[in-house]
């Protein structure tokens, strides 16, 4: 039995009658050229919605990966929070809200953890800067001369300021790629200078847009919400001068001060396998004198590894949803085989007279099921690989192609075929001879 079935295999796949059944189903095909190019398009579709999501949702999710390394996998983000109205704790003499980050909280967490390398503190004030007649509403920001080392952010042109010039509490200043096309559209703005308030700022560096910072805004200027505006850069010793400590806001019958020493900071560990226990040992260390929750904690590290396992499902989610497209363009191609199967009845009928055994009918039907499903399957990963492209061009939106991707969907799509095509393929090579030979 073995051996009978062993050699029924070898004849199935002799070279020649393979040849003669392949070049047989192109020619069947072609005939019903029209009808086969609409049954195929269910395969060309759904190839290309499963290459082209599965590109969207691994751009999406390099997108927040990339954000989120900007950020530093060794570094650990605090920023001051404004209490809510039932955890506040005011002096009701002074009438003054103090809350945050503290010069003394910086002392203790660098005396106390020796995994920290380095600490960068920073001080937030939202207002308009001036040059000329033009303004921008942007984030002042108070840093130390190392904050672009520690933060990741590219100086495209000019320096960032120096250890003298936060020593003098010079009034130097950095601004951002976006400020700079703001206020000076047709000119270079090094040497320049800005004004915020009644002081001027000498210009003499850009830095690229920092996208993912400036979530503490709402501590420092009250901004609210994720409306973050573009940054300029000055010594932290200069923000602490001009601006001092205290915020006061001036409503009609109401008065509100709040007291902010430093409205960020940011702790760098020396080893990426220590942040997450050197995170811990910080939030202790804040939360051990306070009365009131004024801080908040970003560890980059964490988010990186939630932003893996979520690029994870939404591309199972993805592949899944555009999956049934595959599906549905299967039934349609089992459903165009069964007719054809009835359409052919007579030519099975004289096959099976002249001597074709069952599987020459199953291979002849399961060869012109691949072939739609193979063909149908490369036109779709040709389209589902331009139309990626098309989305980044036109909708500017980052799209990664990865070379799995049109691997898994072709792949799937000539499984498609010969599952789809097996019902139809058995049931042609289960006809009576005779009856297909009677029918009209």
């Amino acid at each position: 039995m073995g051996s009978l079935d062993l050699r029924g295999l070898i004849l199935l796949f002799n070279p020649g009658k393979l040849r003669r059944a392949i070049a047989l189903g192109f020619k069947t095909i072609w005939l019903h050229r029209l009808r086969s190019a609409l049954t195929m398009l269910g395969i060309v579709f759904g190839v290309c919605s499963v290459i082209a999501m599965l590109a969207v949702g691994e751009g999406a999710g390099h997108e927040a990966q990339e954000q989120i390394r900007r950020l530093g996998s060794q570094n650990i983000i605090l920023r001051s929070v404004k209490p809510t109205d039932d955890e506040r704790i005011s002096d009701e003499q002074s009438r003054v809200l103090e809350f945050g980050l503290t010069y003394n909280d910086m002392r203790r967490i660098e005396s106390t953890l020796p995994s920290v390398r380095v600490l960068a503190p920073g001080r937030i004030i939202r207002n308009h800067v001036y040059h000329a007649t033009r303004r921008v509403d942007a984030e002042i920001v108070g840093v130390v001369p190392w904050y672009t080392g520690i933060r990741n952010l590219r100086i495209h042109t000019g320096r960032f300021f120096s250890p003298i010039e936060i020593e003098g509490h010079v009034n130097v200043c950095v601004i951002s790629d976006s400020v700079a096309a703001r206020l000076f559209p047709f000119m270079s703005p090094l040497q320049r200078n800005v004004r915020v308030g009644s002081d001027y700022y000498r210009v003499i560096g850009i830095v690229e847009s920092d996208a993912g910072a400036g979530q503490a805004a709402a501590a420092a200027g009250g901004s609210g919400g994720g409306n973050y505006a573009p940054r300029i850069y000055i010594p932290l010793t200069a923000a602490r001068t001009r601006f001092g400590e205290t915020i006061i806001r001036r409503r009609a019958g109401s008065f509100e001060a709040e007291r902010v020493q430093l409205h960020e900071a940011i702790v760098q560990v020396d080893r990426i396998e220590d942040v997450e226990e050197t995170a811990r040992i910080v939030d202790g260390i804040l939360a051990r004198d306070r009365r009131q929750q004024d801080y908040e904690m970003v560890v980059p590290l964490e988010l990186l590894r939630q932003a893996e396992r979520t690029k994870q499902i939404f591309n199972t989610v993805l592949g899944a949803i555009a999956a049934i497209s595959l599906l549905v363009g299967g039934i349609g191609i089992m459903n165009i085989m069964l007719a054809s199967v009835t359409e052919r009845t007579r030519e099975i009928g004289i096959r099976r007279a002249l001597g074709a055994k069952r599987r020459d009918i199953i291979l002849q039907f399961l060869i012109e099921t691949v072939i739609l499903s193979g063909t149908g399957g490369v036109i779709g990963v040709v389209f589902g690989v331009v139309i990626p492209v098309v989305i980044s061009r036109v909708a500017d939106m980052t799209t990664i192609v990865t070379p799995w991707a049109p691997m898994l969907a072709f792949s799937i799509s000539a499984l498609v075929g010969v599952v789809f095509g097996i019902y139809p393929a058995m049931r042609a090579a289960n006809m009576d001879p005779v009856e297909a030979l009677r029918h009209e």
